[in-house]
């Protein structure tokens, strides 16, 4: 998460006119039918927003305007669907600010890096592993979820850097060049949080998940038509 301060204003703007339209498709793509009529999506909702705000209160706050917290929106994505998931995470993000904990003037640029840009790079996991179809379960484990969470960490990471750099506003530490021995703890731990949530739920409560397909994940073996 970055500071308001440590940007420039045409970033800042930058962020705002991405992630407002982003806002405005998940509005209008989110099922809000089943929503309303659907009490355990509600709940499911409401229960991820919560856990999404809790998460990123537990962050490393930095006397440079740079704070340091896990994401945790592959496993989201995964659940709710993408609208939900970017939705969910902008209510998450208002409650921040309403604490005080996140600068308004910069949701739009946070919201488009540590929203938008895990919802996609997840998506893209999710829709790659379901043209591919395969039977095995732990495909969809690995690929959706630790590699999507993974893959989030690493590239919300490059990027954020890579804007600081651009407005040339933060000082950037002179062991750049070593940071690349750093990433492992930042990867990994996003990693494994989100893969075991999506392990859980997928051994424990499948139909919670959106984007699992149960018919062809979980059939018996015998049923298989590709018989020798």
């Amino acid at each position: 998460m970055i500071g308001a301060e440590l940007l420039s204003p045409q970033t800042l703007a930058v962020g705002w006119l991405i992630y407002v339209p982003a806002i405005a498709w998940a509005v209008a793509r989110a099922p809000w039918v089943e929503l309303f009529t659907d009490s355990r999506r509600q709940h499911l909702l409401f229960g991820t927003v919560f856990a999404l705000f809790m998460l990123w209160l537990v962050r490393r706050d930095f006397d440079t305007g740079v704070s340091y917290h896990f994401i945790g929106l592959t496993a989201v994505t995964l659940l709710l669907d993408w609208p939900l998931a970017i939705l969910g995470g902008l209510i998450a993000q208002l409650a921040l600010v309403l604490l005080g904990r996140q600068d308004l003037i910069a949701v739009g640029i946070n919201g488009a890096l540590l929203i938008l840009l895990p919802v996609l790079i997840t998506e893209c996991c999710a829709i790659l592993v379901e043209r591919a179809q395969p039977r095995n379960l732990f495909v969809y484990i690995f690929c959706s979820g630790f590699l999507a969470a993974a893959l989030s960490a690493l590239v919300c990471l490059l990027l954020g850097l890579g804007l600081l750099w651009h407005d040339g506003i933060f000082v950037m530490p002179y062991w750049l060049e070593d940071f690349i021995g750093y990433l492992w703890l930042i990867i990994f731990p996003e990693a494994f949080i989100n893969g075991m949530v999506v392990s859980a739920l997928v051994v424990f409560s499948p139909e919670w998940l959106e984007t699992f397909n149960r018919t062809r994940y979980l059939s018996a073996p015998w049923n298989d038509d590709d018989k020798p």
